[in-house]
């Protein structure tokens, strides 16, 4: 799949999955605190939400988020994947997120994920059920947790782990590619 048929493709999947939820559109949007006609632009594939949107779109409407990736090419093994088999999400503000997990429901998930120079999470905190932590493979990674707005600046090499519900926003705050690989329980 191409990157057009890719945000097409999650485009459908939130308008379906809230459509089952019998939620409405203004209930979402009320929930995740963003307008209705964004949320109108995404359920159409005309706008991106931010990790922070579908983190709050997938917590309102009961999924993990790795319930929007799209459906991989079969595979020979289903405990391996290869690069042309993975699921990807082209995010808002920069980012890419890559399942490289086998298994979507497993007791955890594993994501690359390719934050371009200066790409955010998103201006809000975002609230994720999951503990979760990560490894910087290349460029660096900006954290914010929980009420206090003092950043932490990771780089290649180094590591995080944080408990489940815990606020985060993270950012490239670089001229240069940052590459992570997170892990979800």
């Amino acid at each position: 799949m191409n990157k057009q048929e890719e945000i097409a493709a999650l485009a459908i999947l939130i308008h379906d999955l809230r459509k089952h939820k019998k939620v409405t559109l203004t209930e979402l949007a009320d929930k995740i605190g963003r307008s209705v006609g964004f949320m109108s632009q995404v359920e159409r594939g005309l706008s991106r939400p931010t990790v922070a949107d579908l983190t709050a779109i997938s917590e309102t409407l009961d999924v993990p988020t790795t319930y929007f990736y799209n459906m991989p090419k079969p595979k020979a093994l289903s405990w391996v994947t290869r690069p042309d088999e993975r699921r990807t999400l082209y995010l808002a503000n920069g980012i890419t997120d890559i399942l490289v997990s086998p298994k979507i429901r497993a007791s955890f998930s594993m994501l690359e994920s390719l934050l371009e120079a200066g790409a955010t999470s998103g201006e809000r905190h975002m609230l994720d059920s999951s503990e979760q932590g990560g490894y910087v493979l290349e460029g660096e990674l900006t954290l914010w947790l929980g009420d206090d707005e003092d950043p932490v600046t990771l780089r290649a090499g180094d590591s995080f782990q944080f408990d489940s519900n815990t606020l985060c926003r993270y950012a490239n705050l670089t001229e240069q590619l940052t590459r992570v690989l997170w892990v979800y329980t």
